[in-house]
């Protein structure tokens, strides 16, 4: 049996885009079947066209599949992956999440494993309090949670986050040392999520 991987995110300017790529191939060398998907723009064009790099990425992402509720009944194994506001969820992908109350409440997303991972402005920019606010619903849905942890050496030449791939986004697009930790935890979660389906990668 294939294991099944959503890896579902919202990216403004492409940190977590390429992150979410990072999951996703991950998660693929692992023998998974993925599906790499975004969530929708809720931002006024206003806001969007501020930043010209905002308006490159939502255009050249515009043939990325747009996430459903399909897409969680379909999985075995979530990932997630959100710029932090604040410190927490971007309202793009909070939305989505908060629109899964019917499949909630009918047991349909429990039992499946489930990892995260963010990018910030800066190293101390909100990283870890964004995964651990975005686990709160994984809570809550049944899942379970499968971290990085300290499990592989990509993750401490990645600045050594347990919770999930944190990236400062303020220093660009991603380099090679987090997009490898990103795909160690895509790989991770696909490795789990077949030991919990009782079938081997």
């Amino acid at each position: 049996m294939t294991t099944k991987v959503a890896v579902i995110y919202y990216s403004s300017t492409g940190n977590v885009h390429a992150l979410a790529q990072a999951v996703a191939e991950g998660a693929a060398k692992a023998g998974a079947e993925v599906r790499l998907r975004r969530v929708p723009e809720l931002a006024p064009d206003a806001a969007i066209d501020s930043n010209p790099a905002w308006r490159a990425h939502l255009t050249a992402t515009a043939d990325v599949e747009v996430a459903t509720h399909d897409d969680l009944r379909w999985a075995d194994a979530y990932a997630f992956g959100t710029p932090t506001r604040y410190g927490n969820v971007s309202a793009q992908l909070k939305q989505f999440l908060d629109g899964t109350g019917q499949l909630w409440a009918a047991g349909e997303l429990s039992g499946k494993a489930a990892t995260a991972f963010t990018s910030a402005g800066n190293m101390q920019g909100g990283n870890e309090s964004t995964l651990l606010a975005l686990y709160n619903t994984m809570y809550h849905w049944g899942c379970l949670i499968v971290p990085p942890g300290y499990t592989d050496p990509s993750v401490y030449a990645a600045h050594g986050n347990p919770y999930g791939t944190g990236h400062a986004g303020g220093s660009g697009l991603p380099g090679e040392q987090v997009l490898a930790a990103a795909n160690y935890q895509g790989y991770r979660l696909a490795t789990v999520s077949a030991r919990l389906l009782g079938s081997a990668v």
